[in-house]
């Protein structure tokens, strides 16, 4: 498995949707970065990694889904830099495991099942204690590496990944899909003044992030760690895109992930870019941006999860 990490590239959409809304339309494509860990999660990951390796820690514990990517890129990223790997995963074990676990099995992860009522107590001091009881010293990651090294890693993914200095200023709208509010909150801590970063949750009355991310904003900006600005840009959710909950689709969304996909080579996933993008798509159709913008989406990966959802796609039929 290679170390080597590619420095994202920028693809322009040459659109007629874009055109006619007198948008630039640009995809900042972290989905190439690294064949396993890349996308937003990387960002997460990379400072957890590097605190638990000044800690002297050989074992990182960490929680999801059965389909999660943050599962997954912890899986891989602590086989490529020497880490024991333990997931915690919601739900009770079901044979023969799914592409995802399968793979995080594959790079050394050992799966460990809680239900739900447990699993939502991951939180909480009183279980992270009973896992370090049971699993000895771990460095524990938040599910999804939502914590405050999650947000300093997504404060590098606007400017400091960007391939020429002052790049990143050139765009007036950061559009992200929003899960646990994390790399909003990274994003957002990264933009100049008029600069406005616009996160579309992918969970039904995903309204509830707001609380969340000013939390991280707060909580990143009283701590000691680097921040490079002393304020966050201004920021809004869009919450009118998550086609009815987290991992729901539906014969639309699917539609149209093909055929972006067809039209412009960018695959998405359909958690969580194909919803932003669809969002995004629809808002220029509506006149939402203003003739001039310049817009960068920021495709965060995921897209091993697409395996996963094939049961679920086969029941689908094809408009």
């Amino acid at each position: 498995m290679s170390l080597t990490f590619l420095p994202p590239s920028i693809q322009q959409i040459n659109s007629k949707i874009a055109r006619h809304a007198g948008v630039d339309l640009y995809v900042l494509r972290l989905d190439l970065m690294h064949p396993w860990v890349n996308g937003n999660k990387w960002f997460k990951l990379k400072y957890n990694l590097l605190e638990a390796k000044e800690k002297n820690f050989t074992t990182l514990l960490t929680f999801g889904g059965a389909y999660s990517n943050h599962i997954y890129a912890t899986a891989a990223a602590g086989n490529l830099f020497g880490f024991r790997t333990i997931g915690v995963i919601r739900g009770e074990e079901r044979l023969p495991l799914n592409p995802t676990l399968s793979f995080a099995v594959q790079q050394g992860m050992q799966l460990v099942y809680l239900n739900r009522e447990m699993y939502r107590q991951r939180n909480t001091s009183a279980l992270e204690e009973y896992l370090r009881q049971r699993f000895g010293e771990v460095f524990i990651i938040p599910e999804g590496g939502s914590n405050l090294n999650g947000v300093r890693g997504c404060t590098e993914i606007i400017g400091n990944a960007m391939p020429t200095a002052g790049y990143a200023y050139a765009f007036d709208r950061i559009c992200v899909a929003c899960g646990t509010a994390t790399t909003l909150a990274g994003i957002a801590l990264s933009l100049h003044e008029g600069q406005r970063a616009i996160a579309f949750p992918v969970l039904k009355n995903g309204a509830f992030l707001a609380h969340e991310i000013e939390t991280l904003l707060t909580n990143y900006l009283a701590s000691d760690l680097p921040a490079p600005y002393s304020s966050p840009a201004d920021w809004e959710l869009i919450c009118d895109y998550h086609f009815g909950g987290y991992a729901k689709v539906n014969d639309e969304l699917i539609l149209f992930s093909e055929q972006f996909t067809q039209q412009h080579g960018v695959p998405l996933d359909y958690v969580y870019t194909a919803k932003m993008f669809y969002g995004v798509m629809d808002l220029l159709q509506q006149g939402f941006f203003c003739k001039g913008d310049s817009l960068l989406l920021v495709h965060t990966g995921g897209l091993q999860g697409n395996v996963g959802m094939e049961e679920k796609l086969q029941g689908f039929s094809k408009i």
